[in-house]
């Protein structure tokens, strides 16, 4: 497989198909991994045919490839990333399983569970996997084999009805809990084709997806209907969270860190003493925020995300995003896989 190295972020990336924005933020290193090929097969939903598709390689080395996301099921982590890698933990990050079957190599992007059993993963060429167990085996609900075009988060209002969003404003909603999903245009009469490149969801169940040229979309009615917010920032967002206060942060390019404490309707550029990208984070259980990004970039605010502290690796390594573990301690993941962090060093 080629290597990818982007030594900086892009402002933009809509040239180059098929490529995860969360992956434009890092530098991507892709490992040559060997084992043995297992097959299965997917019905060609335009003529009947059956074809095959690969499932994910067990791999020793899955733990320190390209990593992008993590979601808790119940007390298991979750974690996503290149070749279709799925890892769990049941230690709270201590060590790392692979997932027992997944019937993907595509990149997957982004993960989210409902409850400690029900989860859904997606990534490039549109692909959809939903597990029922926890993340250790894996159904494939939707992708576009010869397609380019990737998914990067993907959010349920309920156990029914769900969205999932990704390059160039491509959009899928199902609303019978995965089993089909159809191709929706997220906001009619538009010609916005942003990336959008995140999904979630605030303290009042308010849903934003951050997007390019300083776009938030919102949505009031659990992801029926949206409407575009205009920051006051022209560069892209790569992702955000909503806040255990009720405020809603939004990251992304240059260091750029936005605060909303009024539901999405205004913004307040947040100083981060970086110009370096930020990709991901998390909301740790005492209150303090964290922030994650290109060259080792560590981002600590302990004022609600009024203000941030610059903590930078010395290894300068790129992650994609973050969670809490226990007290100081937090894990990172993205570029070298999974590597722990203590914020008081």
């Amino acid at each position: 497989m080629n290597k990818i190295n982007l030594l900086a972020p892009l402002r933009d990336a809509r040239h180059l198909l098929g490529a995860t924005c969360k992956m434009l933020m890092i530098a991507v290193a892709s490992l040559s991994l060997g084992a043995s090929l297992g097959q299965s097969a997917r019905a060609d939903s335009s003529n009947g045919a059956i074809t095959p598709y690969e499932y994910a390689i067990s791999s020793p080395k899955a733990q320190q490839a390209l990593l992008l996301d993590v979601s808790r099921a119940g007390s298991r982590l979750v974690a996503v990333g290149e070749f279709g890698h799925i890892l769990l933990s049941d230690d709270n990050g201590e060590s790392w399983t692979q997932a027992a079957s997944v019937p993907t190599r595509n990149t997957l992007v982004g993960v989210t569970f409902l409850d400690n059993q029900t989860g859904y993963a997606v990534g490039h060429a549109a692909t959809i996997l939903k597990t029922s167990d926890g993340g250790q085996n894996w159904t494939l609900q939707h992708d576009e084999p010869n397609g380019e075009t990737p998914l990067f988060a993907v959010y349920f209002a309920d156990a029914q009805n769900g969205i999932a969003v990704g390059g160039f404003s491509y959009t899928f909603e199902t609303s019978d809990g995965g089993q089909s999903w159809r191709q929706r245009t997220l906001v009619e009469d538009s010609y916005d084709d942003f990336h959008l490149n995140d999904l979630f969801a605030d303290k009042k169940g308010n849903v934003y997806i951050p997007a390019e040229f300083g776009t938030v979309y919102k949505s009031v009615d659990r992801g029926r209907n949206w409407k575009a917010i205009e920051t006051g920032y022209d560069g892209s967002f790569w992702g955000g969270f909503g806040l255990g206060n009720g405020d809603v942060l939004v990251f992304g390019m240059r260091g750029n860190v936005w605060r909303s404490s009024d539901a999405g309707n205004n913004w307040t550029k947040v100083e981060t003493g970086t110009d370096q990208s930020v990709s991901g984070g998390t909301e740790l259980e005492d209150g303090r925020i964290v922030l994650a990004g290109l060259s080792g970039t560590v981002l600590v605010s302990d004022n609600g995300g009024k203000s941030f502290a610059n903590q930078p690796r010395p290894d300068r390594l790129s992650f994609a995003t973050a969670i809490g573990k226990s007290g100081d301690d937090i894990i990172l993941l993205g570029d070298p896989g999974i590597k722990e962090h203590n914020l008081s060093k």
